[in-house]
């Protein structure tokens, strides 16, 4: 572990105390006449850097290059399946619903994505005996996942379920990835209710799993703190905020234009995905390291592959 200096507790301290000005603030216990003109959302981003930094600082860190060398050169069979399943079964078993069934069969939709996502994972066991262990440590993340959305239900937009989503993807595959997402936002919603927007909340958490999985799990990219990080931010601006906003111009619009479905639904979006953004990107850089390398020594002890 290197040694933080004076110095850097210092910055720590000085950090801390500009996010509980601003913590305080946003709760009505003190009152910073200048705030009043910032934007909530905004205060909540500068709030969020500023406790990132004030962790940065204080908290010992060894440099690692990467997290892990787990990779594969070519994409699996199970792989390849999910892919299709993912990417053109899925959508399509949604707009069904919103055209067929009126967008009022929520429930069967969304058990019908959990089943074709499940395809892959059945025809891997038709290949090899099936492992009850992965099956155990797929459902603890689904649990994680969750209770963290649950945990920090308070904190609108600040919520680690995407991390673990990505990090499941990272660790176990793709298809595990769209599997962990796809289950949490369905049964996360029995706590924040469920309606037509379900489906493309499953979609769209299970998707930045897969899209994680393949990026990091085939060595596209170093699987460093950082790395994770600014895919965890990107990837909530451009797919899950891609799928979700216009998916609410969809859903709530008789018949939406292009200019109401993309450009209108992503601006009046943006301040709250940039927030969601930047939590995403906290709880990858503070809790992947240690979580994959965990993940890492399960799959090595139980010969996980």
């Amino acid at each position: 572990m290197n040694k933080k200096s004076s110095v850097s507790y210092i910055f720590g301290v000085a950090f801390f105390i500009l996010f509980m000005l601003i913590f305080l603030y946003q709760f009505k216990v003190i009152d910073i006449g200048f705030l009043k003109f910032i934007n909530e959302q905004i205060l909540n981003i500068i709030s969020i850097v500023f406790f990132s930094l004030f962790l940065m600082f204080i908290l010992p860190y060894k440099k690692r290059e990467e997290i892990s060398k787990i990779k594969t050169n070519k994409l699996s069979k199970r792989t390849l399946i999910a892919t299709f399943f993912i990417l053109i079964l899925v959508p399509v078993t949604i707009f069904s619903g919103i055209y067929l069934l009126d967008n009022k069969k929520f429930y069967i939709i969304s058990l019908l994505i959990i089943l074709e996502i499940f395809v892959p994972f059945i025809i891997n066991f038709e290949e090899k005996k099936p492992q009850a262990r992965e099956l155990i440590i797929i459902s603890v993340l689904c649990a994680v996942a969750v209770s963290g959305r649950i945990v920090f239900a308070s904190l609108p937009q600040f919520k680690p379920i995407v991390a673990t989503v990505i990090i499941a993807g990272v660790c176990f595959g793709a298809e595990t990835g769209f599997l962990v997402g796809a289950v949490s936002g369905f049964v996360s919603n029995f706590y924040f209710m469920q309606g037509p927007w379900t489906p493309w909340q499953m979609f769209a958490l299970g998707l930045v799993g897969f899209v994680g999985g393949i990026i990091f799990n085939k060595g596209f990219i170093k699987t460093s703190r950082l790395s994770l990080s600014i895919f965890g931010f990107f990837a909530i601006l451009i797919i899950y905020a891609g799928i979700l906003n216009p998916s609410s111009a969809l859903l709530y619009l008789p018949n939406p234009t292009f200019y109401e479905l993309f450009i209108a639904s992503m601006v009046s979006g943006f301040i709250f995905d940039l927030v969601h953004a930047v939590s995403t990107a906290f709880f990858l850089y503070f809790i992947s390291e240690p979580l994959i390398l965990k993940l890492e020594r399960v799959k090595t002890k139980y010969g996980l592959k």
